[in-house]
């Protein structure tokens, strides 16, 4: 299993309607590092949803339930999405300060690579957060 983080603007899409939603399908990448990232999820790997812009935390964890497939909302070939569902809320939200914070964590994605909106996370960086979040 993999572990990786997606990146979604609260007041677009926020962790509470994904909720609601019960699952959904992670569109609207149009950066090919992002891309590549989501091809490379498999069924069953776990997502940490951040909240960014607002926010600017990590507040939950998704399932890659479906692998990638052609981006349904537009024609062009090269973009692609995954399905994803609610797996679980973080007991306590982890914030970017906490993540700059931590030494542990100053070479993860989300530090390095800012502005990629889906990113690999390695297991050590997902035991560091799941500690912090003081989720099981």
């Amino acid at each position: 299993m993999a572990y990786w983080l997606v990146k979604s603007e609260p007041f677009k899409y926020s962790w509470e309607q994904f909720e609601k939603d019960g699952q959904t399908f992670w569109d609207g990448v149009r950066n090919y590092a992002a891309r590549n990232n989501l091809k490379a999820m498999k069924k069953g790997d776990l997502v940490l949803w951040y909240h960014s812009n607002e926010g600017l935390e990590m507040v939950g964890i998704a399932k890659v339930i479906k692998e990638s497939y052609q981006d349904p909302t537009t024609q062009e070939e090269a973009w692609v999405v995954v399905d994803l569902k609610p797996h679980k809320k973080l007991k306590k939200p982890v914030s970017l300060a906490q993540v700059k914070a931590d030494k542990r964590l100053a070479n993860m994605a989300l530090v390095r690579l800012g502005r990629l909106s889906v990113q690999p996370v390695t297991e050590e960086e997902w035991n560091v957060v799941m500690e912090l979040s003081e989720t099981k």
